[in-house]
């Protein structure tokens, strides 16, 4: 049965099968965040999460092994979030606006986790882990990209994989300088109308 676990302020962020991973990853999430990285030992982890120090590394070889955990659960409890209210979007256009708004959310809520997320990955993991962890979301992307051009939503001259892969980071850059890089010379809604505009102008087709 699947699992949902809360940090800070009652956001969602964990979704697995195992009790025992569910809690050294969310006791890692929380100590982590009070502590940070380096300050934290898997000895504070486990304390949190209540359970023995050798089940720690039943799940994770190491300390910097959670990192790529972390930031696969998140970017999993995105894409969800996508995907189900994209459920009713009636064109991409829709979708789009789904895409940016969930985005930006996901971006204030967990904005410190995804900073950890950030730098871990950037000193300890290669560009492989980064694309192992976003591949379900640019799959998924790609589909949406295939059934706009098929219906012309978008404009046909697109190679969907670079497409899908540009935009996803575009949106994602863009909420993090709004929430994390703190340039707010503008409101969220015209950062993310903004954004939306951009890439309209982009893709479909002119009038």
């Amino acid at each position: 049965m699947k699992v949902i676990h809360f940090i800070g302020g009652g956001k969602e962020l964990i979704t697995s099968t195992s009790e025992k991973y569910d809690k050294i990853l969310q006791a890692a999430i929380e100590v982590i965040s009070e502590k940070g990285l380096d300050k934290t030992s898997i000895s504070d982890i486990v304390k949190r999460a209540g359970v023995a120090q050798g089940t720690f590394y039943l799940y994770f070889r190491s300390k910097n092994a959670l990192v790529p955990a972390i930031a696969e659960n998140l970017l999993s409890l995105s894409l969800e979030k996508i995907k189900e209210r994209a459920k009713t979007a009636t064109n991409f256009l829709s979708t789009l606006e789904v895409m940016i708004d969930e985005t930006y959310k996901t971006t204030d809520e967990y904005r410190d986790v995804l900073v950890l997320c950030y730098s871990g990955l950037a000193f300890d993991y290669s560009l492989e882990t980064w694309e192992a962890i976003y591949l379900p979301y640019y799959n998924w992307f790609e589909e949406v990209l295939n059934e706009a051009v098929k219906k012309e939503e978008v404009i046909k001259q697109l190679n969907i994989k670079w497409t899908a892969k540009t935009m996803i980071n575009l949106i994602e850059n863009a909420a993090e300088l709004f929430y994390i890089g703190r340039e707010q010379d503008v409101t969220l809604e015209q950062s993310k109308e903004e954004l939306f505009q951009f890439l309209k102008r982009s893709l479909v087709p002119s009038v």
